[in-house]
C-alpha cells in the first residue's frame, strides 16, 4: 500500500485509509478541495504515479500497529478517516490501538458511511458486517478515541437488490422492481464528511444524513425516473420473502446487498428511529446554508450517462476539477 500526500495545503494532516475505494475517493477529493494536507493510504500506486516511488520508503501493512503509529507521528496526522471495505472492517481494530497509542489524533471517522449500525438490524449475511462495525465502535469508545460516525444512509442511485454496486448502474429501462408495497422511504458524502472532522458539534456523535429533498420511497423514485426518460415502465413486486431468500443463499456480496435492501425498504431502518438524542445530529441542521445534491439531479446524470455523454458540473457549466496530488515515497506492502 502507498501513502500519497497533497502539497500546498495548510492545517493538520488528514489521513484517509481506503482512499481508492468507492466512498474513499469522494472523501479524498473533498479533502483536497478544502486545501487540507491530505495523505491517502491506498493498496497500490496508480498508473499515473511515478513508478520509481513504489520502490522507496517504509514497508508495512495496515494491520501493523507499529507501522501505523510511525505514519501518524511522522506526518503529524490530526484526523484519520477510514473508508475500508466490508471485507476488511476488523483491520480497523489495529488502527484504533495505534491512534490511542499515539495520543495526538483529534478525530477518527471509522468506516461507516451507511446506516446507523447500532440501530439497524439486517438479516444475515448483512448482520455479520454490522456486528464487525459495532466491534470497532465499542473499541473506539473504550479507548477514549475522539470520533464521529457518519450515517449517510443510501447513495443516490437505483437500489438494485441483486447488484454489487448499484450506484454504478443506471436505473432500469425495462421494468421496476418494487420492494414490498413500495411505501417505505428510503454526492455529498465527501463534502459533508470533511466539514464534520473539526466541528466541535460532531465530536463523539453520530451524524445522520436526512435531507428532505431526498426523502423518497421507491414508488416515488420510480415515478421520478419515468419522468426523466419520458415513458412509463411496468412494476414487478419483489416481496419480503423474495429478498429474504436472496439473502439466505449467502452469495457474497450479492446476498449482503439483498439483506440491506430488505432492512431499508421492508423494515425502514433509515427512518424508524428518532435522532433527537444527545449523541445524534442531523447534517442539514448543522450546515443549513449548504445545499444537498438532489436525487433529481443525480438522475439527470444517469440520463447523460445513458446517452453516452460526458459528465459536467451542472451548477456552473464546468467540467469537474481535477486536483493534482504529488506522492510521498512511503510504500506499504499489501
Amino acid at each position: 500500500m502507498t501513502v500519497l500526500e497533497s502539497v500546498s495545503a495548510a492545517g493538520g494532516g488528514v489521513l484517509i485509509v481506503g482512499a481508492s475505494g468507492f466512498i474513499g475517493q469522494f472523501i479524498a477529493e473533498a479533502s483536497l478541495h478544502a486545501d487540507r494536507p491530505t495523505y491517502l493510504l491506498v493498496r497500490s500506486v496508480g498508473s499515473k504515479t511515478n513508478k520509481t516511488l513504489q520502490d522507496k520508503g517504509a514497508k508495512g501493512v495496515v494491520k501493523d500497529q507499529a507501522f501505523m503509529e510511525k505514519i501518524l507521528k511522522e506526518h503529524k496526522i490530526d484526523i484519520v478517516i477510514s473508508a475500508i471495505g466490508g471485507a476488511n472492517i476488523l483491520d480497523q481494530l489495529t488502527l484504533v490501538h495505534a491512534i490511542k497509542a499515539v495520543g495526538t489524533i483529534k478525530r477518527f471517522l471509522p468506516s461507516e458511511f451507511g446506516h446507523d449500525v447500532d440501530r439497524a438490524n439486517p438479516v444475515e449475511p448483512g448482520l455479520t458486517m454490522y456486528n464487525e462495525k459495532r466491534r470497532v465502535r465499542r473499541l473506539i469508545e473504550e479507548c477514549g478515541v475522539p470520533y464521529t460516525y457518519i450515517c449517510c444512509n443510501s447513495i443516490a442511485s437505483w437500489p438494485y437488490y441483486d447488484n454489487t454496486h448499484p450506484s454504478e448502474v443506471i436505473p432500469p429501462l425495462d421494468e421496476f422492481q418494487i420492494y414490498g408495497d413500495g411505501s417505505v422511504k428510503g454526492s455529498d458524502i465527501g463534502k459533508f464528511t470533511i466539514k464534520t472532522v473539526d466541528d466541535i458539534r460532531t465530536l463523539n456523535k453520530s451524524v445522520h444524513f436526512r435531507p428532505s429533498c431526498n426523502f423518497l420511497n421507491i414508488n416515488e423514485l420510480a415515478s421520478l425516473w419515468e419522468k426523466k426518460i419520458g415513458r412509463t415502465l411496468p412494476r414487478v413486486t419483489v416481496s419480503e420473502n423474495d429478498l429474504l431468500a436472496a439473502a439466505a443463499v449467502n452469495i457474497i456480496p450479492q446476498s449482503v446487498v439483498a439483506s440491506f435492501t430488505h432492512d431499508i425498504f421492508i423494515k425502514g431502518c433509515q427512518i424508524n428511529f428518532s435522532i433527537e438524542g444527545p449523541n445524534d445530529v442531523e447534517v442539514c441542521s448543522l450546515y443549513p446554508d449548504e445545499s444537498f445534491r438532489t436525487v433529481d439531479e443525480c438522475f439527470d446524470d444517469f440520463v447523460v450517462k445513458m446517452n453516452g455523454k460526458n459528465f459536467t458540473d451542472e451548477t456552473d457549466g464546468n467540467t469537474a476539477q481535477n486536483h493534482v496530488v504529488e506522492v510521498l515515497p512511503i510504500t506499504m506492502c499489501a
